[in-house]
């Protein structure tokens, strides 16, 4: 498969494509799959799907995490780790380009990013008056991770943070998808989850390999930054590993129904992604193909896992 060329002026010449596309569309999918998960967690107990609300809720969902990636890109060309990120893996890796390529100022762009930000806080505000004051919770720390992400003084991904963050966010999302229909929080979608959740922050981890030489130049201290190559590579299957593991005593628990095991299946792929990335993690710009199968076995287990439980009702 060939490699998707970068973002030009002229490919985006129309102002509302253009602010579109720099959200990161493509990427998006993975909000609304922990959105589904939190719906299904849902409907599998038995309480009965409130369309409007479920619509709502993937809306505000995805609409914070394209302001989080606006403001990712707004923030790493400030600190000039995208700037210098020649090893890049786009669209994967070292943002969107948009600021580099020309398309957008940072100006623009930080006002795009907080424009969206502005909108889903009255949103969830609204939303919190109509379903509980829990969705406040879960919501303004899912929105205060996603800001302290990239922006100073916090800058958690420099800090080794990162990864605990998307951990947390993604998470936080399945847990206020169901607490939208529910009402109250269970600890059910906070186990349902976890599995996804880790395959997310799998994807965060790998794509953080091609990064690595930019952002420790840039004082992004990720985990990747701060292990040695050998010691890095280790964690990618680890990861893959506990999600697997928490999906077996959820099945073994009779926590969700036999057909989520098909959730399992796209995990295989990791073992091929986890020896790719321990051959060429010296040379990351032949990772490639073991990012695509990390977003093939986090959309695929999300998406399964999401359909079974929907239709086990």
């Amino acid at each position: 498969m060939r490699a998707i060329a970068e973002p030009t002026v002229e490919r985006f010449s129309n102002p509302l494509l253009r602010y579109l596309a720099a959200t990161r569309p493509l990427f998006l999918v993975t909000t609304m799959v922990a959105c589904l998960i939190g719906l299904g967690s849902a409907v599998h107990e038995g309480i009965p799907l409130d369309p409007p609300l479920a619509g709502l809720t993937l809306l505000l969902a995805v609409g914070a995490h394209a302001a989080i990636n606006v403001l990712n890109d707004c923030y790493d060309a400030l600190n000039g780790s995208n700037d210098a990120n020649l090893g890049r893996l786009y669209p994967y890796t070292g943002g969107s380009r948009f600021i580099q390529n020309g398309i957008l100022t940072v100006t623009q762009t930080a006002q795009l990013g907080y424009g969206l930000l502005a909108v889903v806080v009255v949103g969830g505000l609204w939303m919190a008056t109509q379903v509980g004051a829990g969705l406040l919770l879960i919501g303004g720390a899912g929105v205060f991770l996603g800001w302290a992400y990239s922006t100073p003084p916090f800058r958690l991904s420099g800090r080794g943070l990162g990864e605990l963050c998307v951990l947390a966010g993604f998470l936080g999302i399945v847990i206020g998808a169901d607490y939208v229909q529910r009402g109250h929080f269970d600890r059910t979608p906070f186990l349902l989850g976890l599995p996804y959740a880790l395959l997310v922050t799998n994807l965060l981890y790998i794509n953080q390999f091609p990064d690595r030489q930019a952002d420790i130049a840039a004082g992004k201290r990720h985990w990747v930054a701060r292990l040695p190559l050998t010691t890095a590579v280790r964690i990618y299957p680890l990861l893959t590993g506990v999600a697997l593991g928490i999906l077996v005593m959820l099945l073994q628990r009779r926590m969700i129904p036999l057909m989520a095991s098909l959730s399992a299946l796209p995990m295989l792929l990791s073992l091929r992604a986890a020896f790719d990335l321990k051959r060429y993690a010296a040379q990351p710009t032949r990772l490639r193909p073991a990012i695509r199968l990390t977003i093939a076995v986090m959309l695929g287990h999300g998406i399964l896992l999401a359909v079974s439980l929907g239709m086990a009702t």
